[in-house]
């Protein structure tokens, strides 16, 4: 957990039960709350003027949800949408800056954890504009797996659908299929069940 439940309860914390496919905040909004998911998983996500969506990132247990907006005065620039049913634990964007002014060690966490996710982006925006199918999905890979920490060959499963890589990577669907048989015979992944462990 990035921030521990508990601390967060103090300072009037509540946690929430939210349904598979429910929209948590839209696009356009005004940040007014930080988010973290207990259990679940939340896709933020973007559709094109043709109504093409666009997935930025998926999140699951333990991780925030849009939490550097709340450090600045601009909206939502994505939708936060549930895969799953998600327990979450929500804080006004006000008593979390208390929060933070009284831990200044959590501040920190946050600090590091921010920087950690952005360099991570920066590296995947970069892999995907890769003209190479398989440069762009271990680029998103390294992505998802670097929240775990932990770098074993082949101990993170990969729980987005071939749909979901397709759209966080701008590849088609076909591509991301043929791409992962080839990443499987190269060794690169193993595939058990259908299910990619990187």
């Amino acid at each position: 957990m990035l921030i521990d439940s508990e601390l967060l309860l103090q300072y009037g914390a509540e946690t929430t039960t939210v349904n598979a496919a429910e929209t948590i905040f839209s696009e356009g909004e005004k940040p007014r709350f930080y988010y973290q998911i207990m259990n679940g998983r939340i896709k933020l996500n973007h559709y094109d003027e043709d109504g093409k969506e666009l997935i930025q990132s998926v999140l699951s247990a333990g991780q925030s949800v849009c939490e550097l907006l709340l450090f600045i005065e601009e909206k939502y620039p994505v939708n936060a949408e549930t895969l799953s049913t998600c327990e979450i634990i929500k804080i006004t964007k006000d008593k979390f800056f208390e929060l933070l002014a009284k831990h200044p060690d959590v501040s920190l966490d946050i600090n590091k954890f921010l920087s950690e996710r952005l360099y991570q982006k920066f590296v995947m925006m970069q892999n995907n504009i890769s003209l190479q199918p398989e440069v762009r999905i271990v680029g998103m890979l390294n992505y998802f797996k670097s929240y775990t920490k932990n770098t074993e060959k082949y101990s993170f499963e990969v729980y987005l659908t071939r749909k979901q890589m397709a759209s966080i990577t701008g590849l088609r669907i076909e591509t991301v299929i043929r791409t992962i048989k080839k990443m499987e015979k190269e060794g690169i992944v193993k595939l058990i069940n259908s299910k990619i462990f990187y």
